[in-house]
């Protein structure tokens, strides 16, 4: 898989939890593999979460509106 916001380590991270494609983290969801990959990885920063959510919006992650990012960790917390 080789898509915006996704470095080599990211997706390795990614592999890890069984997404392999951009179809497969869509269904996921960009909180729920976030959750996945911090199990593996507990010092992963909320840069990730941001990634993710731009590869499914389709834009980079640092175009995300800090309204936007504050609405995923409060769902990040509810979860």
């Amino acid at each position: 898989m080789k898509i915006r916001n996704i470095g080599k380590v990211s997706r390795q991270w990614l592999y890890e939890i069984d997404i392999d494609t951009l179809d497969d983290l869509q269904k996921c969801g960009a909180i729920t593999a976030f959750q996945l990959i911090r199990e593996n990885h507990p010092l992963v920063s909320l840069n990730l979460l941001w990634a993710l959510k731009g590869v499914i919006l389709n834009i980079d992650w640092r175009d995300i509106p800090e309204k936007r990012k504050q609405e995923l960790r409060q769902q990040l917390h509810e979860t």
